[in-house]
């Protein structure tokens, strides 16, 4: 009997031995996904209850959280310690979207689990997924957050305006066993969208093998987005942020590595899952191919039915490589992918009106940029906000969710009016240098002829994008210096895309004589750029104002003579060679018959050679 005590008693000693080590596991399910399993969140042990440790996680900067004084505002830390840990100077400048911000927290032991205790109050209409996995990034999966806050609307439905919730985030902190081979610290790491742990340890100088040991996972494994590993460190946490290129390639593996030994049986569901991806990916790519051949047939059909309506090729460009059926088949080439990608997410930011009224100081005359238009800053982030009546906020939106450019000025987000429903408001970026025609309307600090040029190039590149890359393609067709915004960096970006005077019924125009129309207005501006004055000129207008250009003014002296007199005043320094060139392009642009005027492709070319 004695030794029978003895024995359960050293079997007692063994088995608290082995659960004093917590066993950390990676979770790859999604962030909203229902099911909890291993790794959902970090386990500690009995011993460890009433324990806790200072330890750190990462947070990335996104569009609510964009500077140093919101994030700390969201993890209750002070904004000093964060400019310090992540070596930032300002509190209030907008950090570069996805910026990782290493964050000091708290992580303590409660019954089963570790946890980094938070509050959040709910300040406009949103759910508990976009709570779980878009505020806090995936640092708490959705049914921990619905376990914490059972009086919550599990239903995923919009939570409550001013409800208070409990966030558990993620965390853990070393064991016996960790401890013993020198771990101080085990960060939390969010993964995102083409992360992998290699390049993980080398962000923060340890060995992959460490980082795989710790959560349990085999060599090399597949990662997925909003999904946390551990990072064991020996001392505290130097973050090298430019690691991982936002462009480096997805790992291509696809399955969840484990290390847990599968039974035959889930082999077999293995194969079977492999082989009907497979079978998927190839109806898939097949229905690519036909799509493919469909929009080049289309595109064939317009250009034949093109040519017999214009005979004629451009007068810039040669008539063999540059007519409309060589220029159509081009077109059908270049809009393969931009068409297929239409449909990826689309998402808009929903802001409340008290955020539209605040941003643009109760719409007052100082944040008026036009008719219905207003600048105005949310979250530290210059927008222009747009009043509309519903039906056109529906076709702007529709038209951005088919667009992406670098120059198109991007769609924000979308406010609904409260009082009268008739009408909404858009939110648009606000380039740092407001339109092109402030820019040039301004003799103290005027454009230099370099970024001028650049300024002419990529307005072609934007309207040669609408015009020639989307499916089907649009003209913008209210296009004027105005219209155009120009970046902090002096890169041009066009606005009001999709969004025509009230009494146009048509939000997007098609055809070739619509694109026509760009050209002409793009023509006008070509020579604004050159001049810096608008079309109107003490009764003048810009084609009468160039008319030296084909010889009718002659006598009233050289060419070149009335080029230097057309050109802006405040230009110090320019080419004239390719001022003319400019010149001359915007002359083509402004022929009366539109079938003559050059295409954005001819025109893109031309612009190539004086950049």
């Amino acid at each position: 009997m004695k030794n029978l005590v003895w024995f359960l008693i050293l079997v007692c000693i063994i088995i608290m031995a082995s659960s004093s080590h917590a066993q950390q596991y990676y979770d790859p399910s999604d962030c909203p996904a229902d099911k909890i399993i291993p790794g959902s969140r970090y386990t500690c042990n009995s011993f460890q209850e009433s324990s806790s440790c200072e330890t750190f996680l990462v947070y990335r900067a996104n569009r609510r959280f964009q500077t140093v004084s919101r994030i700390s505002e969201l993890l209750n830390v002070s904004s000093d310690v964060l400019l310090n840990l992540n070596n930032l100077t300002s509190p209030s400048e907008p950090l570069q979207l996805s910026r990782e911000v290493l964050v000091p927290i708290v992580c303590s032991c409660s019954g089963r689990f570790f946890h980094a205790n938070f509050s959040y109050t709910v300040s406009q209409a949103t759910s508990m997924s976009e709570i779980a996995c878009g505020v806090f990034e995936g640092l708490v999966k959705l049914p921990i957050l619905n376990e914490e806050n059972p009086s919550g609307d599990q239903s995923n439905e919009y939570v409550k305006v001013g409800s208070k919730l409990h966030v558990p985030l993620k965390c853990a902190c070393p064991d016996n066993s960790t401890s013993d081979i020198g771990i101080k610290y085990l960060v939390t790491y969010p993964f995102v969208e083409k992360d992998a742990t290699s390049p993980l340890s080398n962000k923060f100088g340890i060995s992959p093998e460490d980082l795989w040991s710790v959560n349990h996972l085999e060599r090399n494994p597949t990662v997925f987005p909003n999904t946390t590993v551990l990072v064991p460190l020996r001392a505290e946490p130097i973050m090298n942020i430019n690691i991982i290129p936002v462009s480096s390639p997805p790992p291509a593996a696809f399955l969840p590595t484990i290390t847990v030994e599968k039974p035959m049986k889930t082999r077999k569901l293995g194969i079977l899952f492999i082989a009907g991806s497979v079978i998927a990916f190839s109806i898939v790519f097949a229905a690519i191919i036909a799509c493919a051949v469909y929009i080049r047939a289309l595109k064939k059909w317009k250009a034949k039915k093109y040519q017999s309506f214009n005979g004629r090729s451009s007068p810039i460009s040669s008539t063999a490589r540059n007519s409309p059926k060589s220029l159509a088949t081009a077109r059908s080439s270049i809009c393969l992918s931009p068409d297929l990608l239409v449909g990826i997410k689309f998402s808009l930011f929903n802001y409340c009106m008290e955020e539209i009224k605040r941003a643009t100081k109760d719409f007052s005359e100082e944040n008026k940029m036009g008719s219905q238009v207003y600048k105005g800053v949310i979250d530290n982030v210059k927008v222009m906000i747009k009043q509309m009546r519903l039906e056109d906020t529906r076709r702007v939106i529709d038209v951005h969710s088919r667009i992406n450019h670098i120059n198109l000025v991007k769609l924000l987000g979308v406010c609904y009016g409260e009082d009268d429903l008739s009408w909404s408001y858009l939110v648009f970026e606000y380039p740092g240098n407001g339109c092109l025609r402030d820019c040039l309307s301004n003799p103290t600090t005027p454009l230099k002829w370099y970024q001028r040029a650049q300024i002419a190039f990529d307005i072609a590149t934007g309207l040669h994008y609408l015009n020639c890359c989307t499916f089907p393609s649009y003209a913008h067709t209210n296009m004027h210096s105005r219209n155009i915004f120009v970046t902090s960096n002096f890169r041009a970006k066009l606005g009001e895309i999709g969004a025509f005077p009230p009494d146009q019924s048509q939000n997007a125009v098609t055809g070739s004589l619509a694109e026509k129309v760009d050209v002409f207005a793009f023509g006008i501006v070509l020579l604004e750029l050159i001049s810096a004055r608008e079309d109107i000129i003490e009764g003048k207008s810009f084609k009468e104002s160039i008319k030296f250009l084909s010889g009718e003014a002659s006598a009233e002296g050289g060419c070149f003579e009335q080029l230097r007199s057309f050109m802006d005043p405040n230009l110090k320094e320019y080419s004239l060679a390719g001022a003319l060139c400019l010149a001359v392009l915007a002359k083509a642009c402004l022929e009366d018959d539109p079938l003559p005027r050059p295409s954005m492709d001819d025109i893109i070319k031309v612009l190539a050679k004086v950049v």
